[in-house]
């Protein structure tokens, strides 16, 4: 038995993951972030497909090892998520950077030096593309251009990426001035890059498509890939349904083909999938420590120790995430995919984290309230385990609020063992860098 209709994660190796080292941890399935790595790789397209993951969803370097070997790439958001591409074993050249940074100092050094070794710069501004093109020209490199299309689509407000309230990318007013930039600088824009939101309807991915072939052949006539970026919508709840990558793919060659047919020429495609690879084989297993009511009216609370410091996406977007309860001997007690089995005694019940924040519950809206949830009755010392946690979980959460730990993540490796990936956290190492302050004299 297994936790969800997917993955291989079942309640004997949350109990063991607990053992080896204790709650809240983060427990990951390998096979399942393989299996959807070779989903995207299959991707059908027209002149060729380069996939690279969105590091940012889980930028642990198992994960980045385990993608890595499967064949893809990666997208940074950062320099310093470069460097730990590169700490995981990542050539420079499976790399880009799109960032809001403008790197001065040491970063710039650091910078050129990547991108002699490979790394492809995703220019997002005018400035951007500025500070680069002495370098570039120089060396002869090109760059790629990051465009905001005016249009977006995500799973909330916060996560459209593509129109006018978002800053990122050079918008469709700059374009002109962006690229007399590029040419009088002697700098060639080999690729052209779009990223949307995430989690949106892949409609909006799919009509997306024809927006960028034509603000490519407006404005970059010398670009060989358009890279179409990433945001494909992922089912975490029974309810919701999944983007098809092999349709969404079958939609792009056909309108790629057609491009082709009519200008010559023939671009290569790129997409940058994170939440698509990783979210569904994640979770957080965390312990109750506490039951609490609120009195006729209230609610029954389940107090686990790890909640918003652990996941903040419930917080931050009112985001649901599937819910499993497990006895402490393995029995998984609950789920969202045996809501309604007779032979299970389910009530409404509320999961909170341990932390001193109104918001700290695993089941909010998106005005912040808390939505009580039909779970079985978990008693101390058993089990709540938060599904789809493997995207933007321990990546994104504050951790040390109320100096609570980062917690540890485990990986239930391919051949059914369980790997410590990444140790607990200790009090020493959150206070190291505090220096306290001087007596006055």
């Amino acid at each position: 038995m297994t936790l969800a209709p997917f993955g291989r994660v079942s309640p004997k190796a949350v109990v063991e993951a607990a053992a080896l080292c204790g709650t809240p941890c983060y427990l990951y399935d390998e096979a399942m972030i393989l299996e959807r790595c070779r989903d995207v790789l299959a991707m059908p397209s027209a002149f060729g497909l380069t996939a690279r993951y969105a590091m940012k969803a889980n930028p642990g370097r198992a994960i980045l090892e385990l993608v890595a070997s499967a064949g893809l790439g990666i997208d940074a958001s950062s320099l310093n998520e470069v460097r730990r591409a590169r700490r995981a074993g990542v050539p420079a050249e499976r790399i880009m950077l799109t960032s809001q940074e403008v790197p001065e100092g040491q970063d710039r050094r650091d910078l050129e030096e990547l991108l002699t070794e490979g790394l492809i710069y995703n220019a997002c501004s005018q400035l951007q593309l500025e500070r680069v093109a002495p370098f570039a020209r120089a060396r002869g490199l090109e760059v790629a251009v990051r465009v905001n299309p005016g249009v977006g689509a995500g799973e909330s407000v916060t996560r459209n990426t593509g129109d006018k309230y978002s800053s990122f990318g050079v918008h469709l007013a700059g374009l002109e001035r962006l690229t007399t930039l590029a040419r009088d600088s002697g700098v060639t824009i080999g690729q052209v890059h779009v990223h949307i939101g995430s989690g949106g309807d892949p409609a909006a991915w799919r009509e997306n498509i024809d927006r960028m072939l034509d603000i490519v052949e407006r404005y970059f006539p010398a670009a060989h890939t358009l890279d179409l970026g990433g945001g494909f919508k992922e089912a975490r709840m029974p309810d919701e349904q999944a983007a098809d990558v092999a349709a969404l793919g079958r939609h792009a060659q056909e309108r790629f083909e057609a491009f082709a047919a009519r200008t010559g020429r023939r671009l290569h495609m790129s997409v940058e999938p994170g939440t698509y690879l990783v979210a569904n084989a994640g979770y957080l297993v965390t312990r109750v420590v506490d039951r609490k009511w609120s009195g006729p009216g209230g609610f029954e609370f389940l107090v686990a120790d790890g909640g918003m410091e652990a996941n903040t996406r419930p917080l931050l977007y009112g985001s649901r995430h599937p819910f499993y309860v497990v006895s402490r001997a393995g029995e998984l007690l609950s789920s969202e995919w045996n809501l309604n089995d007779p032979n299970v005694e389910l009530d409404f019940r509320v999961v909170v984290g341990r932390c001193c924040e109104s918001g700290d519950s695993q089941s909010l809206d998106h005005h912040g309230h808390i939505i009580p949830r039909m779970m079985a009755d978990g008693q101390v010392g058993d089990f709540v385990v938060v599904g789809g946690a493997g995207a933007y979980c321990s990546a994104m959460s504050p951790f040390n609020y109320n100096s609570h730990l980062q917690a540890p993540e485990v990986l239930l490796a391919g051949d059914g063992t369980l790997q410590l990936v990444r140790r607990s956290q200790t009090l020493d190492q959150v206070v190291q860098n505090e220096l306290g302050r001087r007596p006055a004299r």
